[in-house]
């Protein structure tokens, strides 16, 4: 089956899930990423995702998911297209609001308009019961146009603002999902209680969000730290004083920990990717697929 979606690796076993760091192979001209992993438990499956990172505007550039039986290693089929990427770290983000923010968190602050933003934002509407969105972003038209297709496929208000400062002001959940090499906003702007979420790996070097959100974080988890130690380019927490208060998102979801431990705690998500939930979320595609077949 193909479907097609457009617009040592043994590792650390968490909950029946592997997920090992991903692996990168590097050439002059471009990378190839892959990301594999196995769920064993209620899903049986095993595979692998695959991307590049070749900087040019040729037609072609897919993610592609290969999906395997993991009793049988029996191949499923594959999923082509970059955006069950974005749909899988967006379900991951909906979960981390879920487990970390104030459950009357109502207003969100979104920068970044790119895909992920709105999937992010889709998976905190999901979990929260939001009433008001505003978003952000350098680009005018983009982010008018973000805010009209968003209000609408939503039937929530989201408004366009003219700065990062008016638009996480106030905010209980923040949504960072730009390619920002530099902080778009300062961490005193932030009031108590809210929740950030951030999207990717925010290196030493490049991170969109200030050094000091850390320590003013009274809780910092991820999807997996393993990944988050990984990198080559160090993340930007990794080195600091911060970095062993790190927990498993999946130790909050669990009960092992608390995601939150008070109203007025800043509570931090670092989303760094989880090998093997796009495995996961492509073989609900094709399960999909073949029901409206």
């Amino acid at each position: 089956m193909r479907a097609q979606l457009n617009a040592p690796l043994r590792s650390r076993q968490t909950e029946h899930l592997f997920a090992p760091p991903r692996f990168r192979l590097e050439t002059e001209l471009g990378d190839l990423v892959f990301t594999a992993g196995a769920a064993t438990a209620m899903e049986k499956v095993i595979g692998f995702r695959v991307y590049d990172t070749y900087a040019n505007d040729l037609d072609g550039h897919q993610q592609l998911v290969c999906v395997f039986d993991s009793d049988t290693g029996v191949f499923k089929g594959i999923v082509i297209g970059n955006l069950l990427g974005a749909v899988r770290t967006g379900a991951i983000g909906g979960v981390a609001i879920k487990a970390m923010a104030r459950k009357d968190a109502e207003h969100v602050a979104v920068i970044g308009t790119g895909m992920q933003a709105r999937t992010q934002l889709e998976a905190a509407v999901a979990v929260r019961d939001v009433k008001h969105v505003r978003i952000f972003s350098r680009n005018h038209e983009n982010r008018e146009a973000f805010a009209a297709e968003m209000t609408k496929k939503l039937e929530i208000e989201v408004v366009a603002v003219d700065s990062s400062k008016s638009c996480i002001q106030g905010a209980d959940i923040v949504i960072c999902a730009t390619n920002s090499g530099t902080p778009v906003f300062d961490a005193e702007w932030l009031e108590p209680g809210v929740h950030i979420n951030t999207v990717g790996p925010k290196s030493v070097k490049r991170h969109e969000v200030p050094m000091e959100l850390g320590a003013r974080s009274s809780v910092i988890a991820t999807d997996s730290i393993e990944q988050l130690k990984a990198y080559p380019m160090p993340h930007f927490l990794v080195g600091t004083p911060d970095e062993e208060r790190i927990i498993q998102l999946s130790d909050v979801v669990t009960g092992k920990t608390l995601g939150r431990k008070g109203q007025d705690d800043i509570t931090l998500f670092c989303s760094v990717g989880l090998a093997g939930t796009e495995v996961v979320v492509a073989n609900e595609i094709m399960k999909e697929a073949v029901v409206r077949a």
